[in-house]
């Protein structure tokens, strides 16, 4: 079975969040089951592009409403991530340092989809399936079905992968003119609220869609950003399947970004040794229990809330906990935590730092994710994986993974609000089962055994592509 993955992230090639990860691990575990499964994404000028070597192994040209563009795709040599990798690099679009952010980005995501397909159709590599994630690859399931171009792949399965359905693509419809032409009478499945709207095309258009948890996946027929009703007319098709973590990278037996490492047995060694090496970079105290967040600064992630905390610790917990931020967003969220740096047991990092992020998971006692929206989260597994307890907001996949004290297995803390008086008692809660270095190390432990790998999704998946194939 041949399956395409198309993406705007792969790890470790660029990656702004939990997309990155997915289809960077997902395509290796499914290759490992012998699916041959393969990774198209936008090229970047990024690190892992300049490091590594890639051939051309197509080029051509396409038309962008009166424009055309030149564009070649660049395949990966070493097949070092355990699956094929093709970069589509289209210059003045695709050939920039960021992943997002720039006022051109619906043409730039247009033109990525538009060229991809137009180099599968050319060189007659149409795969068994197509799996698409998220509003940046939306419009394909609508090209291959509804234009002359691409007709040779209608009838091709296409899977979608809600992984955040906050963000949609949305754009206005003077962008249909830079489309592929197509069938003009199936305008509708374009359109949403008199507006382009990628992802929703891309849930009205495909075979069918999982959301990256099935807590999820009931939550998108609630709140989903304006689609909820479309999702509730398209239930029928839909699934949840958790994300996994990828334990060849996460994994605080082998990591070398750590400075000790650590198995089940020495975790309460390796933790205390990682952590006073971190304490001591960002003067921090080492006797104290390191509470952390990781993270983008946006609403969806409560970080609004980020400032008042740092400031209910300084008062409340003087002398009690230490609090590591580490993230980027939200310029005025960033300013606040920068202007309160300088409180007591208070360290804050701007910025994206893959390195830094597993240290401070190797160092923390806790992790605390105070989420509005969490499709699934990543960063609650990474935790456990190292023997870090989370303390998170129940919602979404956070519900699914994590398992209050107060319950049968427990794995970490919960709390239901959104708010400083849900994140203040949950601290509380959090020091009070520190004290109890027994309990506290058992749950640690405990949690480093959990399996939250990929083997059990990527099998999910795999029965889905057949289940969806076999509909031919």
């Amino acid at each position: 079975m041949k399956v395409f993955h198309i993406s705007a992230e792969c790890y470790p090639v660029a990656k702004t969040g939990g997309l990155g990860d997915v289809v960077g691990a997902l395509p290796k575990y499914q290759n490992l089951l012998g699916i041959e499964a393969s990774v198209i994404m936008p090229w970047y000028d990024k690190p892992y592009v300049r490091d590594h070597e890639f051939e051309q192994v197509y080029e051509s040209e396409f038309k962008q409403g009166s424009q055309f563009y030149s564009f070649t795709v660049l395949k990966e040599n070493s097949n070092a991530l355990g699956f094929e990798i093709y970069l589509i690099k289209v210059p003045g679009l695709l050939d920039r340092t960021e992943v997002y952010g720039y006022p051109d980005e619906s043409n730039q995501f247009i033109a990525f989809q538009h060229a991809l397909l137009k180099w599968i159709v050319d060189q007659n590599i149409a795969p068994d399936l197509f799996h698409c994630h998220d509003h940046h690859s939306g419009l394909v399931p609508f090209f291959i079905e509804n234009t002359e171009e691409f007709k040779s792949l209608k009838g091709i399965p296409t899977l979608a992968t809600i992984h955040n359905a906050q963000y949609q693509g949305w754009m206005g419809w003077q962008q249909a003119i830079l489309m592929p032409t197509f069938d003009s009478d199936k305008w509708g499945l374009l359109d949403w609220d008199r507006n382009i709207n990628p992802l929703a095309t891309l849930i009205k258009c495909c075979w069918a869609y999982n959301a990256v948890s099935s807590g999820y996946l009931k939550e998108l027929f609630k709140e989903a950003n304006g689609l909820e009703s479309l999702f509730l007319s398209e239930k029928g098709k839909g699934y949840g399947i958790i994300n996994g973590i990828d334990e060849e990278i996460w994994n605080p037996e082998t990591d070398p970004f750590i400075s000790k490492k650590y198995s089940v047995n020495t975790a309460t060694a390796g933790k205390k040794s990682n952590k006073k090496a971190l304490c001591k970079e960002y003067g921090l105290d080492p006797e104290l229990p390191l509470l952390a967040f990781i993270g983008r600064f946006a609403l969806e992630k409560g970080a609004d809330l980020l400032p008042g905390f740092v400031q209910e610790l300084a008062q409340k917990f003087k002398g009690k906990i230490n609090l590591i931020i580490l993230g980027s967003g939200d310029i005025h969220i960033q300013e606040a935590l920068t202007h309160l740096r300088e409180k007591g047991n208070t360290a804050v990092i701007i910025g994206y730092n893959e390195k830094l992020s597993h240290q401070i998971y190797a160092s923390s006692d806790f992790l605390i994710m105070p989420s509005r929206v969490e499709p699934c989260g990543l960063n609650q597994l990474y935790a456990m994986r190292y023997g870090t307890v989370p303390i998170v907001r129940s919602i979404g996949g956070l519900k699914d993974t994590v398992i209050d004290l107060s319950k049968k297995n427990p794995n970490g803390i919960v709390f239901e609000e959104v708010s400083l008086r849900s994140m203040v008692q949950a601290i509380k809660r959090g020091l009070k089962l520190y004290e109890d270095s027994k309990l506290f190390n058992k749950l640690q432990k405990d949690n480093m055994k959990l399996d939250y790998s990929w083997k059990s999704s990527t099998r999910k998946y795999i029965q889905l592509y057949e289940n969806l194939i076999n509909r031919l």
